[in-house]
């Protein structure tokens, strides 16, 4: 990928992973295929969206529909399922709400 592209990719949320919305380092980001090239997808950059190593691990080669409906609906429901969180929720430590649908460059 050229730097040119990979430079306006990173620059298209302000330096932010385009799902979680934390601010990312230029030399850090990975570039995510939004509809993947194994289902069809392009290297437009339309296509193509700044993201963290955290969430393009996470969504892997999935479309955006599947990642938000397959991974990140009922994300909350597994993380309760772990007994240290558990235990966070009973002293207060840990809140845990519902995923709102939206992924961060949604809400821009």
């Amino acid at each position: 990928m050229k730097k040119e592209l990979r430079f306006e990719i990173y620059q298209k949320y302000n330096g932010h992973c385009a799902y979680c919305g934390k601010e990312i380092r230029y030399k850090d980001m990975q570039v995510d295929h939004i509809f993947p090239k194994t289902g069809g997808g392009t290297d437009d950059f339309e296509n193509l969206n700044p993201s963290c190593r955290r969430c393009n691990h996470y969504k892997r080669s999935l479309p955006l529909e599947e990642f938000r409906d397959w991974r990140m609906r009922d994300i909350h429901k597994r993380i309760m399922q772990n007994y240290i969180v558990k235990v966070g929720i009973d002293y207060g430590i840990v809140k845990i709400k519902p995923f709102d649908g939206l992924f961060y460059f949604e809400k821009l």
